[in-house]
């Protein structure tokens, strides 16, 4: 059997970073660790091809060579996935299909054409979908009842990967999460147990990696890497072995819930092994708001005392923010933008709340008939997908309102400079390593954008020589932070235009149809 992979393309988004990218000659931020994963747990006599359409487009000759086309995708890939279903079927191949989208919206894919949907997690679904093949079965649906042990999941076919493609690697510890807020999909598709691979696993992984050359930024892509903290305090006592043994090849960053900050030995540990950023789902600084989405775990401290621990411990921290919450006061918007500038987080992921297929908020939403969009296009680019409690256009102003003023180029320079200056000097000391080209010309090129031609070019250079005087150990943090910053420049621009042409044809349309009411009205 010859298997095409196909990973479909991300929209420009929060988490694109084009801009980024650009300035380290990389295509994509992560690789597609899905399929790669799909590829060792299927049989390993076939052949398989990888093609990540952020990084290249299909030829001819790939398409041809196929037996089988392969995919999988997020919600937010979701209109490449299905145009690549249906190239797929136009030219005769077989299609399977699974990963999130497809398991949360199954439908979708099968009414593009999907031959095969290879639903929930591959260590249960794909040998089935295996012994359909053997029957010679053209068709089928594969599902399961329970959680796999991943004990028992291979190493991810590494091998696959174009790595000068990637600004960094992926690698996954755990799946589920054990807290029930309201709005995540992740205890839909994963549950609410934790469930953790081995040490000796992890580290067979980071060893496949290291042995075909990577000796850069592995994000560890759990949505909680804490949700079992027993579990990773035994990995992350013998990662740290390996990474002392290996002179430091790595370092990482992860997700993680609020309650980092009450556990000491836990972020010591992380640091010991080089972790260096943390993604916090914050949400909002509004504990009504909190408890109504049953985010319980982010009510036992104040918020931003907890900020403030992890990120002077030397953690860097990056968190999520949602506004349009049912029952949320006016100005939320403000009050997250306050929130952020307290807590100095520079990088800072602000969206308008969604309702994800089959969560909690879902099924609530549909029950009270709030359910407004049936397209599930979700990304930081599109009106909420229900009626919320208060107006919408309120919630959409002051969205792109406060998307502004977090990407203000000279908000956000000293938010970086100020969480770098609170950070802690980092427990590892890695030895020194020359920068490559394509690091020197990041560094030239960012210098010249933000040191000579921006309004803020002051700022720039004044903020820099501080962190090179106080805290030079994190100078390459700071210098990345402000790299980043190059995309959310760009990128709040398109958050203003795309939101406020959705909310004109949305505010049009209702016009219309309080119009078309009246008249019904006058009529009866």
């Amino acid at each position: 059997m010859r298997v095409l992979l196909l990973y479909p393309l991300f929209p420009k988004s929060f988490w694109s970073f084009e801009k980024m990218l650009e300035l380290l000659d990389r295509k994509a931020l992560l690789p597609p660790l899905g399929l790669i994963t799909v590829a060792a747990i299927l049989p390993q006599e076939w052949e398989f091809k990888l093609v990540d359409c952020n990084i290249r487009s299909i030829t001819e000759a790939e398409w041809e060579w196929a037996d089988l086309v392969v995919l999988s995708a997020m919600i937010v890939q979701k209109q490449d996935f299905l145009d690549q279903i249906r190239e797929a079927k136009r030219r005769g191949k077989r299609v399977a299909v699974g990963g999130p989208y497809a398991t949360a919206l199954p439908n979708e894919a099968k009414a593009a054409g999907a031959d095969y949907l290879v639903l929930d997690e591959g260590e249960l679904t794909l040998p089935m979908f295996i012994e359909a093949l053997k029957r010679g079965e053209t068709e089928g649906t594969f599902r399961a009842t329970e959680k796999p042990d991943v004990t028992d999941t291979p190493v991810p076919r590494f091998d696959l990967l174009d790595f000068k493609a990637y600004h960094n690697m992926s690698i996954q510890f755990s799946r589920g999460c054990p807290f029930q807020c309201e709005f995540c999909d992740i205890i839909v598709l994963y549950g609410r147990k934790p469930r953790t691979k081995t040490p000796q696993q992890l580290i067979a992984e980071l060893e496949s990696l290291h042995k075909l050359g990577w000796r850069d930024g592995i994000f560890m892509v759990d949505d909680n890497f804490i949700g079992n903290k027993r579990n990773v305090k035994l990995l992350l006592k013998e990662l740290k072995v390996w990474q002392t043994e290996h002179n430091y090849p790595f370092s990482f960053f992860t997700e993680a819930s609020v309650d980092l900050a009450d556990d000491v030995e836990l972020m010591e540990l992380m640091l010991d092994c080089n972790f260096g950023t943390v993604f916090l789902g914050i949400e909002t600084p509004d504990e009504d708001s909190l408890s109504l989405t049953k985010k319980f775990q982010n009510t036992r401290h104040p918020l931003a005392e907890s900020v403030d621990r992890i990120t002077r411990t030397g953690l860097r921290v990056m968190a999520g923010f949602i506004i349009g919450f049912d029952g949320e006061k006016p100005k939320a918007g403000d009050r997250v933008v306050r929130f952020v500038e307290q807590t100095a987080i520079p990088v800072a992921l602000f969206s308008m709340l969604q309702a994800l297929p089959d969560t909690a908020l879902w099924l609530r939403l549909k029950k009270e008939g709030r359910l407004r969009d049936k397209t599930n296009d979700i990304n930081q680019t599109t009106l909420m997908n229900f009626i919320p409690t208060r107006p919408i256009e309120d919630i959409a102003r002051e969205y792109v309102d406060a998307f502004w003023q977090l990407y203000d180029p000279g908000q956000y320079l000293d938010r970086a400079y100020r969480h770098i200056r609170m950070m802690s000097a980092p427990r590892v000391k890695k030895p020194l390593k020359s920068l490559a080209w394509d690091e020197v010309k990041a560094l030239l090129i960012l210098c010249w954008r933000q040191g000579f031609k921006r309004p803020t070019r002051w700022k720039f250079w004044h903020h820099l020589l501080g962190v090179m005087w106080h805290n030079p150990q994190h100078l390459g943090r700071y210098l990345v932070t402000c790299g980043y910053g190059e995309h959310f420049m760009e990128y709040r621009q398109i958050v203003r235009e795309q939101i406020e042409q959705q909310l004109a044809e949305f505010l049009a349309e209702e016009a219309r149809r309080k119009a078309e009411e009246s008249v019904e009205a006058i009529a009866s």
